[in-house]
């Protein structure tokens, strides 16, 4: 894009006073600054800004950073993240450059300043309806009701059209494979808020968990083809029904693009969850929905290699439900038998959806 003169003389006054003037701008390297706008300027490409303000002269450098796949940087929001670091802590460490502002460009070119910020927030549109996590607990205590089944349809259905749209980007793809076992939102930032020796665990069960999946991101890491549109957290307290199969989805994270299983296990994880709550199977209606929206989407995707890949993320999804934190009331019993089907499933070479209860069941290694 071009640096428009004025828009960065603009910006200069919010920054350094009103009475400030663009003397010149030129990119770094180059001998001979401007006074007009820099055709080209781009993602990584620095400018000196020579200006005068106070009656006295001064100079700032203006940089983005380069736009790349791979390394953390492949989106907006990771550049800004950098950007936004860097401007709270260069000044800490002595002898560094100091960082005068950070800012951003809008559509139009305009720099605007974000230099005070503390805390961001998001404005949104308010939804109706009631989260379908509440539909779970009922099936769990009154059974299954033609509406679920139609409901349940609806979510796979969801995915399987939302997954049709692919993106070709190995590095990402990898990405999102090593976040799902590195993140401090996912498995190993979960295990980390574990007690050191839960007392539904033996004693180095987490590490040897830790140590299966990090296997499991090397044999997953070159299965770049998959990557595809995604929610990112698609569970029952981010879908919203109110009358019949229509519903609304919220919180969409961790980015636009990712692996398929993630959006099925976060939903699927549930169903096992909540019957396990109660009789520490997979049982009536929820096995129900369970199976029906494996079947559904599997028959609107055939994509039959989701069951050789889903491994680690349900142990994702199972160490969050078992976790003391986020669910402090849960029994002993019901924990192990949530590790006993994350272990299980990490041993096996492809999951089967109709064994669920032989994967709760402890162990025979």
């Amino acid at each position: 894009m071009d640096l428009q003169r004025e828009a960065v003389e603009a910006y200069l006054r919010s920054v350094v006073g009103e009475d400030a003037e663009l003397v010149g701008m030129r990119k770094l390297g180059e001998t001979i600054p401007t006074t007009e706008d820099v055709k080209g300027f781009g993602y990584g490409s620095p400018v000196l800004l020579e200006y005068s303000a106070g009656g006295e002269a001064g100079s700032a450098v203006l940089s983005t950073m380069r736009v790349q796949e791979g390394f953390g940087h492949d989106h907006f929001s990771d550049r800004a993240q950098v950007l936004l670091w860097q401007h709270s802590t260069f000044a800490g460490l002595p002898k560094h450059a100091k960082s005068m502002d950070v800012g951003y460009f809008d559509e139009g070119g305009r720099l605007t300043s974000c230099g005070d910020a503390r805390e961001f927030f998001i404005l949104m549109e308010k939804i109706d309806g009631n989260e379908y996590f509440f539909d779970l607990e009922r099936v769990k205590e009154e059974g299954l009701t033609d509406l679920d089944m139609r409901r349940a349809e609806a979510l796979s259905t969801y995915l399987a059209e939302i997954h049709a749209t692919k993106k070709d980007s190995p590095s990402l793809y990898r990405r999102k494979i090593r976040e799902t076992v590195g993140h401090g939102e996912c498995i190993m930032g979960i295990l980390d808020d574990y007690p050191a020796d839960p007392d539904f665990l033996e004693p180095g069960e987490l590490s040897a968990i830790e140590k299966r999946c990090v296997d499991w991101r090397w044999r997953l890491r070159d299965k770049t083809g998959r990557l595809c549109q995604t929610h990112g957290d698609f569970h029952p307290w981010n879908v919203m029904f109110r009358s019949g199969t229509d519903y609304s989805v919220l919180d969409r994270s961790r980015g636009e693009w990712g692996e398929a299983a993630d959006d099925v296990t976060a939903m699927t994880t549930n169903y096992i969850f909540y019957s396990v709550q109660k009789s520490l199977k997979l049982e009536g209606g929820l096995a129900a929905l369970f199976e029906l929206f494996f079947e559904n989407y599997l028959d609107k995707t055939g994509d039959e290699e989701l069951l050789s890949v889903i491994a680690p993320f349900f142990a994702f999804r199972m160490v969050v439900v078992a976790s003391p934190t986020w669910y402090p009331l849960l029994t002993g019993d019901v924990r192990r038998a949530l590790f006993n089907f994350l272990e299980n499933v990490l041993d096996a070479e492809e999951f089967d959806y109709r064994r669920v209860n032989e994967y709760l069941e402890p162990s025979r290694i």
